[in-house]
């Protein structure tokens, strides 16, 4: 019996074999001698890698099989515009010309909630929970990059840089090295090189910025807390608010205090002259009936 290797060799000879050209000059190739019906669904036993893909929604649909016609039309368009293009595209279209896009996305949709069952029935508990760590990552770093772009949307100040930050950007140009790590590298040699009087330069002016940075960022705290946005403010700033303004109530309730006490002092005096001048009249003149 011929080994199973021989066999193989055999059959893929003949398949190759099977390249030819009909009668019209058309080429022809057959690539497989058997019928084989292949699932256009993967299945996820098979997926062992990673979870199912989320589906598209019905706009996403709509920019995928629009992108080539667009293309075709348009082949000078740059990416961004060709979107954009499409986009008006879809703003401009009936609800009746969108239900088809949105109901593959629903029909999508609710296969994607199964083929996730099946997926999530052959993981561990081992494996469920780094699911979920690495879930709980992608949501903070999510969150960060919205919180930066809100940030510097609002204008907050940037950070005060080093002095080396500050001595690499004047020479990271001339800077030995073809990769931006070599450059790095020997800026770093460079800067460990250098005299002291000649960091001393970039120390004076780190220290300048690090000024800048203190009195920009004291007006753009001072500007959120009066738009209303203290949780964008530092909590160390808030603290030092909150700590001058109960010194401030303290002392403005002991200057009232004090206020309100001289008051009464000044009155009771007023009323113990009165008193006395009134009664030093009626003494002279009891003297005088005496006599």
């Amino acid at each position: 019996m011929a080994p199973f290797s021989l066999i193989s060799a055999a059959v893929g000879l003949v398949g190759r074999s099977f390249s030819f050209s009909s009668f019209s000059g058309t080429p022809f190739r057959c690539t497989s001698i058997f019928s084989v019906n292949i699932n256009p669904v993967k299945s996820l036993t098979s997926q062992t890698s990673g979870p199912p893909k989320r589906p598209l929604n019905g706009y996403m649909r709509y920019v995928m099989q629009q992108k080539p016609v667009v293309m075709r039309q348009n082949p000078e368009l740059k990416s961004v515009d060709m979107i954009r293009k499409i986009a008006q595209q879809w703003r401009t279209m009936s609800p009746e010309q969108k239900k088809p896009f949105q109901d593959a996305s629903i029909q999508a949709r609710e296969q994607f909630k199964v083929d996730l069952q099946r997926y999530q029935a052959l993981l561990t508990p081992a494996q469920l929970q780094q699911q979920a760590v690495e879930k709980k990552q992608r949501l903070a770093k999510r969150k960060a990059i919205r919180k930066k772009r809100e940030l510097t949307s609002l204008g907050k100040p940037k950070r005060p840089r080093s002095a080396f930050n500050i001595f690499m950007s004047e020479h990271f140009e001339e800077a030995r090295g073809a990769t931006t790590q070599a450059k790095m590298k020997s800026l770093l040699e460079d800067w460990r090189n250098l005299f002291s009087h000649q960091k001393q330069v970039y120390t004076q002016l780190a220290v300048d910025d690090k000024i800048r940075y203190k009195n920009e960022m004291k007006s753009w705290e001072d500007h959120m807390v009066e738009i209303g946005r203290e949780d964008l403010v530092r909590e160390q700033t808030l603290s030092t608010r909150k700590t001058a303004a109960v010194k401030a109530a303290r002392a403005k309730k002991t200057k009232s205090k004090t206020a309100k006490k001289t008051a009464r002092t000044s009155k009771k005096s007023v009323q113990n002259t009165t008193k006395s001048s009134s009664a030093k009249p009626a003494r002279k003149g009891s003297t005088s009936k005496k006599t």
